[in-house]
């Protein structure tokens, strides 16, 4: 049975609408997710674009009174704010109550903060979620040697995989322009990585990036840094086109 999550702030603009789609996005297979304000308005156009940059969808989020979802059963009720952690105490029980207590990016209304407050939000829900899998004795993704090396295997995803390792993101077509081969491939053995649990995908604007799975195993991790070390040539050439394209997408960190 799925575990039930409120995220709550005082707006319920911001924090709260990105949390529910960031939740939603990392692991929705597991909790059913919704968001609420205390004195809602509309979500800020900034929070949908750096959701939406970030390849989270967005359809469908929309402020929402507290009013109108505090008397259903929640397991957890998370606040992003002292206001409605106030608030929350007397009128959500008998919910797990957690307070974080994240700035509201909309102050400053600049897209850095925005994507800031993103950024932190997702390593504090990936920590919920890594509690919730050891409490529930879920199991993380598990690494099969042979699969993994199969992957490896190939000398085009093994070249891949030491461009993305060592430029952090790329996309399909900064890929098809340092590897020189045609798009289709690049995809085809972009999809053999994916499945192999090596990487993962975002998307920003037009643009789906590539990195490094981040539940990647140490072993994992020790194979692909030695494998760098020791052939400090493999990605050399690769490296110069990807130096030389004219167009190459800019890409936001978040």
């Amino acid at each position: 049975m799925k575990r039930r999550v409120l995220f709550v702030c005082s707006a319920n603009s911001a924090r709260s609408l990105m949390a529910e789609a960031l939740l939603k996005d990392m692991a929705g297979d597991r909790f059913e997710v919704a968001s609420a304000g205390t004195e809602p308005t509309h979500p800020n156009p900034m929070a949908l674009q750096v959701l939406e940059e970030s390849g989270i969808a967005v359809a469908g989020l929309h402020s929402k009174r507290l009013a109108d979802l505090q008397e259903e059963s929640w397991d957890y009720v998370i606040t992003l704010c002292e206001k409605a952690a106030n608030e929350c105490g007397a009128v959500c029980q008998p919910a797990q109550q957690i307070a974080w207590d994240f700035p509201d990016p909309a102050l400053s209304n600049r897209h850095a903060t925005f994507a800031l407050t993103l950024k932190e939000l997702k390593e504090r829900i990936g920590l919920f979620t890594l509690v919730h899998q050891k409490e529930t004795g879920l199991k993380p993704l598990e690494y099969n040697p042979v699969t993994v090396f199969r992957a490896f295997g190939d000398e085009l995803r093994l070249t891949m995989l030491m461009l993305i390792r060592d430029q952090k993101k790329l996309c399909v077509y900064e890929l098809t322009k340092a590897l020189d081969v045609s798009q289709p491939k690049v995809s085809r053995h972009l999809a053999t990585l994916k499945d192999a649990g090596l990487l993962e995908t975002e998307r920003q604007g037009q643009w789906v990036y590539y990195y490094l799975h981040p539940q990647l195993p140490q072993w994992v991790l020790r194979v692909l840094d030695e494998t760098s070390g020791g052939h400090t040539k493999l990605i050399e050439r690769e490296k110069e086109r990807l130096k030389a394209m004219p167009d190459r997408p800019v890409i936001r960190f978040l």
